[in-house]
This record gives structure tokens, sequence and C-alpha cells, in this order.
């Protein structure tokens, strides 16, 4: 089968189209046939095996597992002999975490793990980024921020995949949202239900004087040195992006002051725990005029144009890429 596979740490031309033997699924496994695959700034991050304490993770001198993508959608080709929650022909989408090969025309997947039946409100399209950015979001606006009904909450990088699924879940909780995106971006941002937008190449939101109960900084671009004074007394500042200053911050503002830095690494959450969120996420879909906005779509044999144009910094929501038998 055709894959792209990443055999070193590197830029953009360490993935190769290559032709792989197509996984044989355990007992307890399905093999999905992938029609579509997200392409995430993780998986930018993790190509380039940076930040370096990742590499615990994901492999230390080199990709632990070098067919590259987490989350898919397609439908199920094969099913193992243990196999009771799924048939062959199913409509399925998910996530593989830490095991990755999704960026394949197959990918096998247990059957207890993050994966669902795709309702038919979702394309494929649709289906294959629900994993990265609105199950992350969801992971840190429920668990993380605790997010309640009222507060306010500032998100950066308000229009990329974390961002526009925040801010549409943050209104689903019921607080107001401020969203900060560049000039190009603040109408989508508005067209999302932001109550107020912040264009950052005018304004730095780090100035405002304790006026969020949440900042939560989805790119990493800004420090909760330089945020706090924006977050209310007891506020937290939360990102999925770990840096080392963002770690210190988190081991000091544990012990003391009433404002925390918090990190949550969703995709090694119990899988679990990840299905409850996903099942929580859907039902919020289906009764919520929740939109999906993709950015751009490649062929799969593209998927290292894909990871160049993520690295740029400028995507609008998400990204993805299909495989030849797509239908």
């Amino acid at each position: 089968m055709k894959a792209i596979v990443a055999t070193k740490y590197g830029g953009p031309e360490v993935l190769q189209v290559q032709e792989i033997e197509k996984p044989t699924p355990q007992p307890n496994e399905v093999l999905v046939k992938v029609f579509v695959a997200s392409v995430t700034r993780a998986d930018t991050m993790i190509r380039t095996g940076k930040p370096y304490i990742g590499r615990l993770i994901v492999g230390l001198t080199k990709p632990k597992h070098p067919v590259t993508g987490t989350g898919f959608a397609g439908v199920i080709s094969q099913v193992g002999e243990n196999v009771t929650k799924f048939k062959v022909g199913d409509k399925v989408f998910g996530e593989t975490t830490t095991g990755f090969g999704t960026h394949a025309e197959y990918v096998a997947v247990n059957e207890d793990g993050v994966i669902a039946l795709k309702p038919d409100f979702l394309t494929y399209q649709e289906a294959a980024t629900l994993t990265d950015g609105p199950l992350t979001s969801m992971n840190f606006l429920r668990n993380v921020a605790q997010l309640l009904p009222g507060q306010k909450i500032l998100i950066n990088g308000a229009s990329g995949s974390l961002g526009t699924a925040a801010v549409q879940l943050a209104k689903q909780m019921g607080a107001e949202v401020t969203g900060v995106s560049s000039t190009s971006n603040l109408d989508l941002v508005k067209s999302l239900g932001a109550d107020h937008v912040i264009d950052y190449t005018k304004e730095d939101f780090t100035n405002a004087k304790a006026e969020y109960d949440i900042i939560y900084d989805t790119i990493g671009k800004s420090e909760f040195s330089k945020s706090k004074k924006a977050l209310k007394p007891g506020g937290a500042y939360i990102s999925p992006v770990l840096k080392t200053g963002t770690l210190m911050q988190m081991m000091k503002t544990s012990m003391v002051g009433s404002k925390k830095a918090k990190f949550s690494a969703t995709g090694i959450l119990k899988e679990t725990e990840l299905r409850e969120l996903l099942d929580e996420l859907l039902t919020i879909m289906e009764k919520s005029d929740f939109k999906t906005i993709i950015d751009r779509e490649y062929p799969l044999e593209q998927t290292a144009e894909a990871h160049a144009y993520i690295s740029k910094g400028h995507k609008k929501g998400n990204v993805i890429v299909t495989v030849d038998h797509l239908s």
C-alpha cells in the first residue's frame, strides 16, 4: 500500500511516499481503508522532533512509528476474529494517538481505541479533523480550564484548528469569548460566535489588566509571565504547546499564587477518557450549528507540501490529505 514515511527528523523533505506492506489486523483490531486523514500543527512538530522532550514518546533519535498521521476517516475493510463492536463496511473515524500510521491507504486500529461510527451529519473530510482541534479544545475547556458559564475566556490563535473549535465550544458552554487573530481572519472568528476580537497586529492582549478568567493559547505564541496580568485572580493560562518556560511556570504556580499555568497532552490521555470526550463533542455538534473549517486539501502524495504550508503559521482551521480511493 501507499504511505507517507519519515525515517528521520527534519523538514518536510523527510516525508517520503513509499510502498509498504498493508497491515494485518490483530484479533481485536479493525482494518480501516483510509479516505481522509488530518495534517496538524502537532504533526509538524513531531516531524521535527521538537520540543525534544516529546522524543521520549515518539522516538529518541528517529520516529518510533515511521508512517505519519493520527486522525483518520474511512471505512472498515476487515475485522479481527474477536471484534464485536464493528463490522466490514462501517463508516468510521478516529485517532491513533501515539500509534500514528494514518497517512496511508490502510491503518489497523484497536476496536477499543479512539474510533467511532461516522455520523451522517459529518462528511469524511469533517470527521477526519475532529480528533485534532475539536477534541483537544474539548479537553482543554472542559477538563483543564473547567470553563463555567459567564466566565471570560481569551483564545489566542482563534482562527486555527484548535481555535475555531474552541470559540464555538466556549460559546456552547456559556462563556464570553474574545478571539485573537490576524486582520484577515477577524471576520471568520466573529462568524464562529466570538463576542470580541483582537487583531494581534494592532493590539497586544497581554496588556489587558485582570480581564479574563481563562487565557487559552492554542498556538503557544505567548508566555504565562507576560499574560498573567491579563488574568483575573484565580485565573488560568492554558496551552497545548509545552515549552520549557511553561513547564517551569506550571511547577511554580502549582505551589504559589492564585493564577495558574496549565498544560495537557490530549493525545496521551487514556483512550476511555478520549472516547468520552468524543461522545460529548458529537452530541454538541449534532445539536448546534458547529462549523468545521477546512483551509486546504492535498492528495496523500503531497503531504510534505501540506506540512510546509502549516509551518508558515497562517492556516485557517484544518488541513487534510485525501487518498486516491476517496468515495
